[in-house]
């Protein structure tokens, strides 16, 4: 009787043990759902400093650590360090930029280091900035991806709020079109069509992973085509703008002397943007995007929609139950009306 009480004793022990593992290392399991998440802040400060795209002026940045369930925060140093949370509830101008506000004070540019501090799984972040716009750098993800990579990511014991899509919405403006699709995962189809020979017609469908966004995402540039440059020059936007910075095209070709980095490269920035749009609703997203020729200001009108509509979706910690899932339309052109205004 002794043996088999030690042996219970032993087994039951041993179980406990791997429980504790499985929750040091975020991997608790719960009736057979994937893996419980913690939150992640950076383990140590990093810098960077340029100028901004559309004001040109310079512009120092430094992400420090931050508590669990603080999220993302700008603080803007040279105003007294007044903070700015990476919020839809502060979404302000969304023309070729996304900015937020709150009480008078502005951050212009954000979607490029929200998109690589969102898709790199970092949730608590303190970003210090001593100028109105984030700095363009080389027009891509890939300088902030580094960047992280130098920070470093520490775990948190606070586990990570997930928000997962149940229902559909969409908005439709014209031809443009954003959709968002109860999904297990984080995927977004894109399709994009620019009347040039370097660009036309490009779609494209991914599935959002620190790894597939680092790789396929986060070195696509920001672009313009020459005829435009004008104008926009006039509204006092793209003055910080360069070939160094920013993919140019003219009538029949690319500008910039070492040419595209994907043939795609166009559609594939319109998803980096999306996606750093997309994580002003402050916690990772579970569901399938689909936006066919959207840009910021579509991307912000479906978070908005999205955020303020409570029966649309859900908090949970626990990835990928076993729900139901809705099909998705294979191809923004395919997209049926969701729930519409």
């Amino acid at each position: 009787m002794n043996t088999i009480c030690n042996f219970i004793i032993i087994k039951w022990l041993a179980k406990l043990i791997q429980l504790g593992i499985q929750l040091l290392f975020g991997r608790l399991k719960i009736g057979g759902h994937s893996p419980l998440a913690n939150q992640y802040t950076i383990e140590r400060p990093v810098a960077v400093s340029g100028v901004g795209l559309h004001s040109a002026v310079p512009v120092a940045i430094r992400l420090l650590p931050a508590p669990a369930n603080r999220g993302i925060v700008f603080r803007r140093t040279d105003l007294d360090n007044f903070e700015i949370p990476a919020s839809w509830r502060h979404i302000a101008r969304v023309s070729y930029a996304t900015s937020l506000m709150r009480q008078g004070v502005l951050i212009s540019t954000t979607e490029h280091i929200l998109s690589a501090l969102i898709s790199m799984q970092i949730d608590n972040v303190t970003i210090e900035i001593n100028a109105l716009e984030l700095p363009i750098l080389d027009g891509s993800c890939a300088p902030w991806v580094r960047l992280l990579g130098e920070a470093g990511r520490r775990r948190q014991r606070a586990l990570r709020s997930i928000l997962r899509v149940t229902h559909p919405v969409e908005v439709i403006e014209g031809s443009k079109r954003i959709a968002l699709f109860p999904d297990t995962h984080f995927r977004i189809s894109t399709q994009v069509d620019f009347p040039h020979p370097k660009v036309g017609r490009q779609e494209m469908e991914i599935e959002i992973s620190p790894d597939s966004f680092a790789r396929e995402i986060a070195p696509a540039r920001t672009f313009g085509f020459l005829d435009q440059l004008p104008q926009m020059k006039d509204m006092g936007l793209i003055r910080g703008g360069s070939l160094e910075n920013a993919i140019v095209f003219d009538l029949d070709a690319v500008m910039n002397p070492e040419g595209l980095r994907f043939p795609d490269e166009c559609c594939r920035h319109k998803i980096l943007d999306l996606i750093g749009d997309l994580a002003l609703i402050g916690h990772p997203l579970r569901g399938h995007v689909i936006a066919e020729h959207a840009g910021h200001a579509m991307h912000t009108a479906l978070v908005l929609k999205l955020m303020r509509d409570r029966s649309l979706w859900e908090l949970t910690t626990v990835e990928n139950p076993p729900a139901a899932r809705v099909p998705a339309p294979r191809s923004a052109m395919e997209l049926t009306p969701a729930a519409t205004d």
